[in-house]
C-alpha cells in the first residue's frame, strides 16, 4: 500500500473524540506551539471540506494538569464544554495514570476523576443563577423568563454553566422542531451573548429526556453543559431532585448537583488521531 503519511506530516496533529456523539477535534499544544484562529477552527469544523466537529478543544500547559480552550463550529469561543472536558480528561488520565485531574478553563478550575466502568466524571462548577452572571440583558428572575414559546410550555429557565443556557420544559421534547425552534431563541434579545437552547420533559422521577441546540453549532446529539443546566433548572423548579439521569439523542449522562458543584458522568470515545496536511492548512 502507498505510504498514507506522505505529504501529511505538518507537525499539526489532532485527535477526534466524542461524548455521546457530541464530537470534537482536540489539538494538543502542550509540547509545541499550535495556534487556533477563528478561520482555522471554522475550516476544520466543515463536515465536507474539513474534519467536522461540534467543538474544537485546545490543550495547553496550565497551572493544573492542563488548560483547555474551546471553539464552536462557527469559530466563536466558549468558556465551557462539558463533554469535551470529559473526553480530554479521560485521555490525560490514560496518558498519566492519574485517577483524578485539575483542569483550568475560561470557566474556571474544573476537577475530573475516573468514575469506573469506563465512565469519566467532571465537576463543572457551581451554576450561575443570577441574571448578570449568565448573562441576561436586564435584571430579572431567572427561574422563569418572560419569553413566549408555545401554549404547552411555561417560560424557560436561564442558567449559566460558564456559557448561557435557556431550558424549556415541554410535554414532549421529541415533537419540538428543534432546527427551527433553536435558532429562534439562540438569538433572543434577552441573551446578549446568545444562548444554548434545551427542550426537555420528565420521563419519570429524576429522569429527563432532553434535546439541545448549541449556540454557534446547531442541533447536537448531546451537550454536557446543557445537561448540567437542564438538571439545575429542573431541580430549581421542583420537578426533580438534584441527582438525575438525562437521556439525550446520543446516549445518557448522569448529573449530580452537589454542594461543591455540578458533577457530570458518562462515557467517552477517542475515535482516531491524525495530522492536518499542509495543503489543507494553506487553503484556510
Amino acid at each position: 500500500m502507498p505510504d498514507m503519511n506522505t505529504h501529511s506530516d505538518t507537525q499539526f496533529p489532532f485527535m477526534k473524540m466524542h461524548g455521546l456523539g457530541n464530537d470534537f477535534v482536540v489539538v494538543d499544544a502542550r509540547q509545541q506551539k499550535l495556534e487556533i484562529t477563528p478561520a482555522l477552527a471554522k475550516g476544520i469544523a466543515h463536515r465536507q471540506f474539513g474534519v467536522g466537529f461540534d467543538q474544537l478543544a485546545l490543550i495547553e500547559q496550565g497551572t493544573g494538569d492542563a488548560h483547555l480552550t474551546f471553539y464552536n463550529a462557527d469559530g466563536s469561543t466558549s468558556a465551557a464544554c462539558g463533554n469535551a472536558t470529559r473526553c480530554i480528561a479521560r485521555h490525560l488520565m490514560d496518558e498519566s495514570g492519574k485517577p483524578a485531574l485539575h483542569l483550568t478553563t475560561d470557566r474556571g478550575d474544573l476537577f475530573a476523576r475516573d468514575a469506573g466502568d469506563g465512565l469519566t466524571a467532571v465537576n463543572m462548577g457551581h451554576p450561575q443563577l443570577d441574571w448578570q452572571e449568565i448573562p441576561l440583558a436586564s435584571a430579572m428572575e431567572t427561574l422563569e423568563l418572560p419569553i413566549d414559546s408555545m401554549p404547552s410550555a411555561s417560560g424557560p429557565t436561564a442558567t449559566g454553566m460558564g456559557n448561557p443556557h435557556c431550558t424549556f420544559f415541554v410535554e414532549d421534547a421529541e415533537q419540538i422542531p428543534l432546527a427551527e425552534f433553536g435558532p429562534r431563541f439562540e438569538h433572543h434579545p434577552l441573551f446578549p451573548e446568545r444562548t444554548n437552547v434545551q427542550v426537555a420533559h420528565l420521563v419519570g422521577p429524576d429522569h429527563i429526556r432532553m434535546r439541545v441546540w448549541e449556540r454557534g453549532v446547531g442541533v447536537t446529539l448531546a451537550s454536557g453543559s446543557s445537561s448540567c443546566a437542564t438538571a439545575v433548572a429542573a431541580a430549581r423548579r421542583g420537578l426533580t431532585g438534584r441527582r438525575v439521569q438525562i437521556d439525550l439523542d446520543g446516549g445518557t449522562l448522569w448529573i449530580d448537583w452537589r454542594d461543591d458543584g455540578v458533577w457530570m458522568t458518562g462515557p467517552t470515545m477517542h475515535v482516531f488521531s491524525g495530522t492536518f496536511t499542509a495543503a489543507f492548512l494553506e487553503s484556510l
